[in-house]
């Protein structure tokens, strides 16, 4: 598939500051890049179900694992433990990660997707507004990125994070507890968002539009990793840029792919595909300038134990 020269000088400057790195020797002979995933992660699952990373790592002598998590936090977890090499998760997941001394480094993000995480309400719900929710229950799961928009949204209509009583739960389990109605409402992020809806009939009360949130997505490797094989993580990065570009142009096709692994509706994939965005960039400044902000949120609200500097986590920040 074609690349666009922009993207393909992106991936050039990536390549050229991974193979810069002194001291540490690209591996040789054959190897394993194990992938951390989410089902939510559709590229990801796309290019599983393609086997199209296999065939550029080929030729390097790797071959791939794929390795499957409930959440980020969790995903993260495994990170920091040596159980995988990459991963693809959202905002928040990083931050806790680093503020615990996770060894992580950011290498790629994909563009502002606000409308694929949201604050849903039953169809039947009373509640008509973000400022209704004081006092009320809200599922969401801890360290996620939907725990910023959560943050974001109640500051936005006057009310702090101690108004309402956070039940953290992982997906499944805070899908169970919204149609029981245990909770009066949930955060959560695409797919999971769009099966609710288009199954429950639930209601957006409130997402990431209007400057609340960007909701990037990044990829994340183990630092040691990313060091010691950057023709890896290149072909990495080029795989992930041109089934990011094929999946745009072609979503029904990609649908239907993706739809058995995640085990949802062919309908409810085409949605939450239509939400993301799927074209890998370099980290820029502005970029990791943003995260900065959730970090210091975060700190201020003593979710994390300590101020973090994002920017030690970066990868591409010396080329700046």
């Amino acid at each position: 598939m074609f690349i666009g020269f922009v993207v393909f000088t992106a991936f050039v400057l990536i390549a050229a500051f991974l193979l810069a790195q002194p001291v540490h020797a690209q591996s040789k002979g054959k190897g394993e890049l194990r992938i951390g995933y989410q089902k939510s992660a559709s590229l990801f699952v796309l290019q599983k179900a393609t086997g199209s990373l296999e065939k550029k790592l080929a030729p390097l002598g790797f071959s791939v694992k794929w390795v499957e998590f409930p959440a980020g936090p969790q995903l993260l977890e495994g990170l920091n433990v040596g159980a995988v090499d990459v991963g693809y998760v959202g905002e928040a997941p990083p931050i806790f990660g680093q503020a615990a001394g996770a060894k992580f480094v950011y290498f790629g993000y994909d563009p502002a997707a606000p409308r694929a995480e949201a604050i849903l309400v039953t169809k039947d719900s009373p509640i008509k507004s973000v400022a209704d929710l004081k006092g009320k229950k809200v599922a969401l799961n801890k360290g996620s990125n939907v725990h910023y928009l959560l943050v974001k949204q109640l500051e936005k209509n006057g009310l702090k994070f101690t108004d309402i009583t956070p039940v953290y739960l992982a997906p499944a389990d805070g899908r169970a507890a919204f149609e029981s109605k245990n909770v009066d409402a949930w955060v959560i992020w695409d797919p999971f968002q769009a099966a609710a809806e288009k199954a429950t009939g639930a209601r957006v009360l409130a997402d990431g539009v209007g400057g609340v949130v960007n909701n990037y997505q990044y990829y994340l490797g183990a630092r040691d990793f990313v060091k010691k094989n950057p023709k890896v993580i290149g072909a990495l990065f080029e795989d992930s840029v041109a089934e990011g570009i094929w999946l745009k142009k072609n979503l029904r096709q990609a649908a239907e792919l993706i739809a058995p692994l995640q085990g949802l509706p062919l309908d409810v994939v085409e949605l939450a595909l239509q939400r993301y965005e799927f074209n890998v960039k370099p980290i820029t400044p502005d970029v990791a300038a943003d995260q900065q902000k959730i970090a210091d949120t975060f700190f201020e609200l003593k979710l994390i134990p300590k101020a973090i500097k994002v920017n030690e986590a970066v990868v591409l920040n010396a080329q700046h």
